[in-house]
């Protein structure tokens, strides 16, 4: 009978499993894992609705000097930045994404209201020039129209040239 309860006794001794401790502690760290994701791609989010809101801005101010070119009339696009809205030559009011910040640099004689401010394109190609600047959080998207030929370019400030 002594060998059946120190068979007992060893059996117990060498069962293995988990702590309560050491399950909390796993849980804890899956959870700081699964913060650290989320912060990632809400990240990643916010820089593509920035580069996509000025690749968009950038198409309706191209497509508003290839209106000047074809139709041999002086085409405008103006920006609210009150609004958050720009306008191109097909007269279509477009917002941008909730949240971003703009900010526009054009000619003095080109500010329609304190917060209206318009890029002008002649029928030769060239415009009056300026840029645009989108900002979400810290992503930030330039867009810029040469005064000369009117040529629209998007660059992120401070990202080397490629």
């Amino acid at each position: 009978m002594s060998t059946r309860c120190s068979r007992r006794r060893s059996a117990v001794h060498h069962a293995r499993g988990f702590t309560l401790f050491e399950m909390l502690a796993v849980i804890l760290l899956i959870g700081i894992a699964a913060a650290a994701v989320s912060i990632s791609v809400s990240q990643g989010l916010a820089g593509a609705r920035v580069s996509a809101a000025s690749g968009e801005l950038a198409a309706t101010l191209r497509a508003t000097r290839a209106q000047a070119i074809v139709k041999g009339q002086e085409q405008h696009f103006d920006l609210d930045i009150r609004a958050g809205s720009y306008t191109g030559a097909d007269d279509r009011t477009r917002e941008l994404p909730k949240g971003m910040k703009v900010s526009i640099t054009s000619a003095k004689e080109d500010q329609v209201s304190p917060t209206v401010g318009r890029i002008r394109f002649f029928p030769d190609g060239s415009s009056t020039g300026g840029h645009i600047t989108l900002q979400q959080g810290q992503r930030r998207w330039q867009v810029n129209v040469g005064w000369l030929t009117g040529a629209v370019s998007v660059v992120q400030p401070g990202a080397a040239p490629p």
